[in-house]
């Protein structure tokens, strides 16, 4: 009856090992904060069999009353692009740059790098159970694109063909 066992989730127990471990690190906490005020709720008593050690007295600063500035380059950084005279014309107005332009263009319409790509390849290869990967739904995508196509070109023919009959 192997079909009636459940697969064990790998993120379940992985997220049970943490709350576990930070349950542990609580507990340690609570012990320390318990210990810290004990001992400063506890009285404290100094042996009079030695004889008192002189107290070491902390020079105290003075606080600054005024904030304190740094001094900082204030030259602008140069950089190829702006200092080339390549990419101006004489009257100093920026020439038009169709490399660049296209490049920016480009960017538009690039997909943003993902936060987490380690992520991104697990649920694409479809490696965490319960979701379905990536590439099936690609494919259902796909497919769905192309049936519409076809659906639009049929339609198209269909009022092209009215179109002629009269």
């Amino acid at each position: 009856m192997a079909w009636l066992n459940k697969k064990n989730d790998p993120l379940a127990g992985k997220s049970k090992a943490l709350k576990d471990q930070i349950a542990s690190v609580e507990s340690q906490i609570r012990e320390l904060q318990e210990k810290i005020q004990y001992k400063d709720s506890h009285p404290h008593i100094r042996s009079t069999a030695r004889p008192k050690a002189p107290t070491i007295v902390k020079p105290t600063l003075p606080t600054p009353t005024e904030p304190i500035f740094e001094p900082v380059d204030k030259l602008p950084l140069k950089t190829e692009a702006t200092t080339s005279s390549a990419h101006f014309n004489d009257l100093g107005v920026r020439k038009y740059d169709l490399p660049s332009a296209w490049a920016r263009i480009k960017r538009l319409w690039e997909r943003p790098t993902p936060n987490n790509p380690k992520l991104v390849s697990y649920l694409a290869a479809g490696s965490i159970k319960g979701l379905r990967p990536l590439r099936h739904e690609k494919r259902v995508a796909r497919n769905r694109f192309l049936v519409l196509t076809f659906f639009f070109i049929l339609l198209l023919l269909g009022v092209l063909s009215i179109a002629r009959r009269r």
